[in-house]
């Protein structure tokens, strides 16, 4: 049985091997980072490999901002959290409607928190990202519609990078390209359908969007502390609009990608066909 000193004498020890480990894996991290700050070699390689194209998603993952007891910005009686879920509930049905595979990050009036709606999209392959939420200000002036992409968004191997503050120089400095491309797909329909105020896209980070994978955005579809937008908020049919604006926005962006992978398909099987008349006419 020990006693009181040797009890005092084991936590201590404990304490000593847990400091240690942090000093270990802050110097590992920074280690890490000067690996990855090294500039490539200058020789380079006698043939280039083009960059892939990127595959068209097979799933669209609806995240309704908000939930539970946790509500988003109020206008009276009017819930951010109950107005996200309805129109990604119209977003998830006219994708359908396309034979496009959705999933939610909640179904109903219940609170997930931002880390598991980021984990929950990163266990998802071939997937794009979708945040529905709904805009707040203290000036009662701002209205209309924007959408936002993380201004550095993590890869699939920078998710350690992103819960750390003193990591993040270690992530992409440059926002993802297909997160912007949708954004702007996004906002574009938004404005054509809804004739509100553009906004415009814009990088934040916001971490439901900056710690998921693949192609992020976060919509904002209105101002709940504006007049104009939340009367128009309150008709289904505006609604209706919204979704429809988002649904229109990912498939041009589906498109877009499937005719990138086309020409780049087309562009291989050329370079193949060149290489073989070079090695027969040897």
């Amino acid at each position: 049985m020990f006693t009181r000193g040797s009890r005092t004498q084991i936590r201590q020890a404990i304490g000593s091997m847990l400091a240690l480990l942090g000093l270990l894996l802050m110097i590992a991290s920074f280690v890490w980072m000067q690996r990855a700050r090294r500039p490539e070699p200058t020789t380079r390689s006698t043939t280039s490999r083009p960059t892939p194209a990127p595959r068209p998603f097979a799933v669209v993952i609806l995240d309704p901002g908000h939930g539970g007891q946790d509500s988003g910005a109020i206008c009276g009686g009017v819930l951010e959290k109950d107005l996200a879920l309805d129109v990604a509930r119209r977003i998830d049905r006219l994708l359908q409607a396309e034979g496009i595979a959705t999933l939610m990050t909640r179904l109903g009036d219940t609170y997930v928190s931002l880390e598991d709606r980021a984990s929950f999209a990163n266990r998802v392959s071939d997937c794009i990202f979708v945040s529905i939420h709904f805009n707040e200000d203290n000036q009662p002036v701002s209205g209309g519609v924007e959408t936002y992409y993380a201004a550095q968004q993590i890869t699939a191997g920078s998710f350690l990078a992103s819960w750390l503050p003193f990591l993040w120089p270690a992530l992409s400095e440059t926002p993802n390209v297909e997160s912007q491309n949708l954004a702007g797909f996004i906002q574009e329909a938004l404005v054509a359908r809804t004739r509100a105020l553009d906004r415009g896209t814009k990088a934040k980070q916001f971490f439901v969007i900056a710690n998921v994978t693949a192609p992020a955005v976060l919509v904002e579809g209105g101002f709940l502390t504006n007049k104009e937008d939340i009367s128009r908020l309150a008709s289904e049919d505006y609604r209706e609009q919204i979704a429809a604006a988002v649904t229109d926005g990912i498939l041009r962006y589906r498109d877009t990608v499937k005719r990138r992978e086309s020409a780049l398909a087309v562009t291989n099987r050329r370079r193949a066909l060149n290489k073989h008349k070079v090695r027969a006419s040897k």
